[in-house]
């Protein structure tokens, strides 16, 4: 019988700050699972209750203020989770609940941790199944995956032949997630997570980009030199009336759109390719 390990996240203890920390202090001890940076502001998660930890870092660290704590279920926090989770050639499991019987599957390890990206969002959906199109479409051999959080888009690319692939977020621990997630994958020979803006990763050459991220990061992205250095792209994350921008940006490039995903009249996703 196979052996698969327990769900490390069942009760969640969050301390939501004022200010900073810096993400490498070893102050936070076994218990601790992240910190979650948003502007000016740091969400601490624990696995047990933490107060006493939160009053030494405060001690350490003058120029924090505790605003809030929280306590909740892993599953509060992240939503429904049914894995192993089925889309198009995948299938997403845990390792908590990994198996081997997925008959011809290709199966995708993710540990999500507390970063959203769980493979349960339309746009995850959508793009993966863009993915499938532009790798039967092209010879696709590198990537950038823009706003990686989990990973999880890149380990997909990685699983369907992409050698090389540049995997970037703006938040420490969505880079910290994703890295580990490679590394459940083995594909950290093929995957290299970094920690910037996307903006400062759009110029670099590659095959294709991936790009489920924020509007307003996106609009500035259709408009870089180094969106038209890429083969093939695959963008996400985006409202109705976004994506209409978006659309119309893209027809004043030198790129075709090949298809185009809606969900519920809500989140579209583009797959096109350059001239």
């Amino acid at each position: 019988m196979e052996m698969v390990a327990d769900n490390p996240y069942k009760d969640l203890y969050i301390y939501y700050l004022e200010g900073r920390i810096n993400p490498g202090h070893g102050i936070f001890g076994a218990e601790f699972i992240g910190n979650w940076e948003e502007d000016n502001f740091s969400f601490l998660f624990f696995k047990t209750p933490s107060r006493d930890k939160i009053e030494e870092i405060l001690l350490t660290h003058p120029g924090l203020r505790l605003i809030d704590n929280y306590q909740m279920t892993y599953d509060e926090w992240q939503g429904e989770m049914p894995f192993p989770l089925n889309i198009g050639r995948f299938v997403i499991t845990t390792p908590w609940k990994d198996s081997d019987n997925f008959d011809k599957s290709i199966k995708i390890i993710l540990d999500p941790g507390v970063v959203f990206g769980t493979g349960t969002h339309p746009t995850t959906h959508d793009c993966m199944e863009a993915l499938e199109l532009a790798f039967s479409n092209e010879n696709i051999e590198s990537a950038v995956d823009l706003g990686t959080g989990t990973g999880v888009l890149a380990i997909a690319a990685a699983y369907l032949g992409a050698k090389k692939i540049l995997a970037a977020d703006i938040n420490y621990l969505a880079v910290n997630t994703a890295k580990r997630n490679f590394f459940l994958n083995g594909m950290q020979d093929r995957i290299l997570p970094v920690r910037g803006l996307a903006q400062d990763y759009i110029e670099l050459q590659a095959d294709l980009l991936i790009a489920n991220i924020h509007h307003d990061i996106m609009k500035v992205l259709v408009r870089s030199e180094g969106f038209l250095n890429k083969k093939c792209f695959v963008l996400s994350g985006l409202l109705k009336s976004e994506a209409k921008e978006i659309d119309f940006q893209l027809s004043k490039l030198p790129v075709k759109t090949i298809q185009k995903w809606e969900c519920n009249g809500i989140w579209h996703t583009f797959f096109g390719k350059t001239l």
